[in-house]
């Protein structure tokens, strides 16, 4: 499993619209200078990020983009998830997935050991926050 540009940018333009919590709308063209990230490749991110309720955009002179929620309430799972989409080592694994092509479905000695990858990732990106990668970063 790899995580692609969508979830590496998204993940780092919303980390911008945390550490800037509660100081109005912030500007993607500020985002996209910031991280140096294309603001065209940003606006379909956000896109994504808006109809997973992670994002609130404000049109205008003073828009731009702010978290739905507090930082501490938006974990790195819900980012990618919403960016990358089910997130398991294997697509056997995957959440609301189901692989018809295996030939070994019914009878695979190895899908625990995905099985259970799959939910020690899951954990960890569920129990990391917005508010904690923030917080790591200025004790660094």
């Amino acid at each position: 499993m790899r995580i692609s540009t969508r979830g590496e940018y998204g993940l780092r333009a919303m980390l911008v619209l945390a550490e800037n919590y509660n100081k109005g709308p912030y500007p993607l063209r500020e985002i996209a200078k910031l991280e140096q990230i294309s603001e065209q490749y940003l606006e379909q991110l956000f896109r994504k990020l808006r109809k997973s309720q992670l994002v609130v955009s404000y049109r205008g002179a003073r828009g731009g983009y702010v978290l739905a929620r507090d930082p501490a309430d938006i974990s790195v799972n819900q980012v990618l998830t919403a960016l990358e989409g089910p997130l398991a080592p294997m697509q056997c694994v995957a959440e609301n997935i189901k692989d018809e092509k295996c030939k070994h479905r019914g009878n695979c000695s190895a899908r625990v050991v995905w099985e259970k990858l799959k939910d020690a990732i899951n954990k960890i990106l569920d129990e990391t926050t917005l508010a904690d990668l923030i917080a790591n970063a200025t004790e660094e």
